[in-house]
């Protein structure tokens, strides 16, 4: 048996805080662990946050824009999907690399959100589909 979660997400920041307690009540009521509760909640806050702050553009759709979150979850898996309609941009592939050599006093500041999305999750996913951005991760509940 499979539950979901369907939430749309207006392209604003202050968003990020209902979306968060939607995902905490959701995580309980799935009995998900802290663990996977805590990865799912990070990898959606930062791509949301990239989203809202990125994806204007050519390619946008009409105003006003907005961020459609899903959630799946089952005993073996959790498989979250946001689509948007900014411009086309696959983070996974065009984001610029993290410098994770310099030290915390030379680094720039930023880009970190991908690399940590796709060290915690065991699949992402990058889509053009239907003039949306659709990314796909994958978080296998086992720990």
């Amino acid at each position: 048996m499979s539950a979901k979660l369907s939430l749309r997400m207006d392209l604003r920041l202050d968003e990020l805080t209902r979306v968060a307690a939607a995902l905490e009540e959701f995580a309980r009521a799935e009995d998900w662990s802290s663990k996977v509760e805590y990865q799912i909640k990070l990898a959606v806050e930062e791509l949301a946050i990239n989203i809202v702050n990125y994806s204007d553009g050519e390619g946008a759709g009409p105003e006003p824009r907005s961020v459609e979150i899903e959630i799946a979850s089952n005993s073996d898996e959790v498989v979250v999907r946001i689509d948007d309609d900014g411009r086309p941009f696959d983070p996974f592939a065009e984001a610029p690399a993290p410098d994770l050599e310099s030290g915390l006093e030379t680094r720039p500041v930023g880009g970190l959100g991908v690399h940590m999305v796709k060290t915690m999750m065991d699949e992402a996913d990058y889509r053009r589909e239907d003039g949306r951005n659709r990314v796909t991760l994958v978080k296998r509940r086992g720990e």
